[in-house]
Order: C-alpha cells, then structure tokens, then sequence
C-alpha cells in the first residue's frame, strides 16, 4: 500500500476485534476514498463471512494496509498529525481543522487504546465524541463514520460526485 498523504486521511483501526464493524469500516472508507490501516491482531480472520458481509465485498475498493504494529504503519503513513478517539480525550472533535493527510486512530471495540498509545500523544490529540455523561462509548463503526464525515466535510468533500 502506498504511503501517500493525497487529498484524505487515514483511518487506523488499532486491533479491532468484531468483524461486521471492520466490515463497515471498510465500506465507510471505500466510499470516500479514505484509506484503511489495520493493526494486528485482528479479532477475526480477513475472510470472515461476518466480514464481508457488513463490507458487501467493498475490500476490492478500498485501500487497506495490514501491519503488525501501530509504530510500522505510522512509520509506513509519515502523517503529521494523529487524533485517537477515546472516552478519555480531552478537547471535542469539532474543535479540530482536520487537514488532509492526518491520521484518525481508533481503539478496539471492548477496551479502547491501551495507555501506552494515549500516553504517546498530547493531550490535544486525545478527541472525544460528545455523549450523556452516563453513557460509555459509540460502536466503533458510528465513531468512524462520523468522524470521517466531518473530515472529509472540512476537506470539501474532496473527490465526491
């Protein structure tokens, strides 16, 4: 997979574990020409049905990268920016001018990003999704989707028809 930064960003799903989500995903970023990077491990098997089911074989129109580690496939990407979503972030993804070539990484559906990856980032790429304050967390495959949305808004929904 190329590492270039054209005119979208990148979404990295760091070792997401429920297949029709990943499939989702990669229905998400085959359609507005986002590219998809996987972290390892996977919870499931590229071949899963579940998978391409909830992808209706959109794998074959989506760029997606597979790596063994978040550091290899950022060292592969060369992104300036990274934003992780989580539950602890502190500063409200609409408070953020997504630029083309940035980086949206995503954690695993049942515990998030580990420590070590927020730890790794200022507290400024630490983005949050408004909720109720008694709520937990967002299915992965909605986080994803509005964030990409609201990037590629800000990018004037580069490449649309």
């Amino acid at each position: 997979m190329s590492a270039s930064n054209e005119a979208f960003l990148h979404v990295v799903l760091y070792q997401p574990e429920i297949p029709p989500n990943t499939g989702n995903i990669i229905r998400l970023c085959a359609n507005t020409g986002f590219k998809l990077h996987l972290i390892e491990p996977l919870g499931f098997d590229l071949d899963d049905k579940k998978l391409r089911r909830a992808g209706l074989d959109y794998h074959e129109f989506a760029q997606i990268g597979r790596y063994p580690d978040l550091e290899s496939c950022l060292k592969e990407i060369q992104a300036e920016r990274v934003w992780a979503l989580t539950t602890k972030g502190s500063k409200n993804y609409a408070d953020v001018e997504f630029k083309a070539g940035d980086v949206l990484l995503f954690g695993p559906e049942t515990r998030g990003l580990p420590p070590e990856v927020l730890e790794s980032l200022h507290a400024e790429q630490r983005l949050r999704l408004p909720m109720k304050l008694d709520s937990r967390s967002l299915n992965l495959s909605n986080t994803v989707a509005i964030m990409v949305y609201e990037a590629w808004r800000q990018l004037d929904f580069g490449g649309n028809r």
